[in-house]
């Protein structure tokens, strides 16, 4: 059947075909199945450093107080102990004390404090004045501890402040504060701790290094609360302590701090030229008063200039000092130095150059039952326009006064009890140590205000 046969030979050629048809390799089918690839998306490109400085968050705004800075600066540990309570008790009942203490401190903090955190020092520091000298830069102790910071006349030559007859750096509140700042570092240094380098600073690093020796050899522990020591020193650091939790939280305590801005309060110029005192308060349109508590370190009637003796003043007040000062035609100075001849009487000397005998001892600061001395040097007015003489001479002789043995009293902490006992002898004759192993006691801040 011709039909039949054509179908089946047709059927065969389609089966040969097929078989004849060449299988694609694996890596050509892959090729031809892979999608097309999308074009690349660039990589984003850095942002300028304008763009992220842009959005980079804002610096907080500094403090609007001094107060605040101090707070924000404390870093000692807080002392728990009852001495705390009674000093925070102290101040709170008496807040007029408390008050005059800030308004003589708001002259001066803002520069302590630009001090302190310079050197990278707890802010407790800033607060350490209080205790001295409630902030009084005219201070001056029975153990002849003078300034803000109480220093007495061999550690304050040891730390650079000059004292002589017409100057007393100790009493400088920039020099005083810098030389401060200098020893309670080198305290720190010593020992390692905070509270044992204030203790030092009040009772001497001798006797704190005696008093950590003798625990030592007892097997006592030597922290500050472990040591026999003094009362005012037992007591130094709980009164800091105290003012440091005032400070930090007045109004729980009842008082109420004044705003102190965060920024300077005075400025320095320098005199070139010997001027009177009261004609320099003049040319500041400043009260006598004022300036003398602003600059105590001139200790007499005149500034006596050498080229580096600065005046401070609020600084809206430097302009107009100097504009007075440069139209000044008049003479400077009506004071000069007078030395006493053995055959002079202090009646005579007062009367010679027109004053009273009072006055003559107020002038030269010649108080109680003090006489006036051959070879003395006092200020007499100057007559006419002549020349004032003004020689350098040295500071004053002190006797520093030396505490009795019999009499000191330590407190000794045992397990958080306080017990009286009698000081080691080692320890009571701390004044007549060398500046560079003591430091005397200072004016107590009772004794202030």
């Amino acid at each position: 059947m011709p039909a039949k046969t054509v179908v089946l030979a047709l059927l065969a050629l389609l089966v040969c075909a097929c078989a004849e048809i060449p299988k694609a390799e694996p890596e050509a089918l892959a090729k031809t199945e892979a999608p097309t690839p999308l074009a690349a998306t660039p990589a984003p490109r850095p942002e300028s450093p304008a763009t992220e400085q842009e959005r980079a968050p804002e610096p907080p705004p500094p403090p609007a107080n001094v107060w605040e800075r101090i707070r924000t600066g404390y870093r000692l540990t807080p002392l728990v102990s009852p001495l705390v309570q009674e000093w925070e008790q102290y101040y709170s009942r008496r807040p007029d004390y408390v008050a005059r203490m800030v308004d003589r401190s708001s002259r001066f903090l803002y520069h302590v404090v630009e001090e302190v955190e310079r050197r990278k020092m707890p802010t407790e520091v800033v607060l350490l004045p209080m205790i001295e000298s409630a902030y009084n830069p005219q201070a001056y102790s029975r153990a002849h501890a003078s300034g803000m910071w109480q220093f007495i006349p061999s550690t304050g030559k040891l730390y650079g402040l000059n004292q002589n007859f017409w100057y007393d750096g100790r009493r400088d509140v920039l020099a005083g504060t810098s030389a401060a700042l200098d020893y309670l570092e080198k305290l720190y240094s010593m020992f390692g701790d905070w509270n044992l380098a204030l203790a030092a600073y009040n009772w001497g690093e001798g006797a704190v290094s005696r008093a950590i020796t003798r625990n030592q050899a007892r097997g006592l522990p030597t922290d500050y609360e472990s040591l026999t020591m003094p009362a005012e020193t037992r007591n130094y650091i709980p009164k800091l302590m105290a003012v440091r939790n005032i400070v930090a939280n007045p109004e729980q305590y009842g008082i109420a701090l004044v705003n102190i801005p965060n920024r300077p309060y005075f400025a320095t110029v320098t005199t070139h030229r010997h001027i009177d005192v009261k004609l320099a308060a003049s040319f500041a349109e400043l009260s006598l008063e004022e300036f003398r508590f602003l600059n105590p370190a001139h200790n007499k009637p005149v500034i006596k200039s050498n080229g580096s003796e600065t005046i401070v003043l609020p600084i809206e007040k430097i302009a107009v000092f100097q504009g007075n000062l440069e139209g000044h035609s008049q003479p400077l100075v009506t004071w000069q130095t007078y030395t006493v001849k053995r055959s002079d009487q202090p009646e005579n000397i007062a009367a010679k150059h027109g004053m009273t005998l009072a006055q003559l001892k107020q002038i030269n600061g010649i108080t109680g039952n003090k006489k006036i001395a051959a070879g003395q040097t006092l200020l007499v007015p100057l007559k006419g326009t002549a020349e004032p003489n003004l020689p350098d001479l040295p500071a004053p002789k002190v006797t520093l006064t030396r505490y009795q043995p019999k009499k000191a009293k330590c407190v000794q902490v045992r397990n958080g009890v306080r017990k009286v006992v009698q000081c080691p002898s080692a320890s009571t004759k701390k004044p007549a140590k060398s500046p560079a192993s003591t430091k005397p006691a200072k004016a107590t801040i009772q004794g202030r205000g």
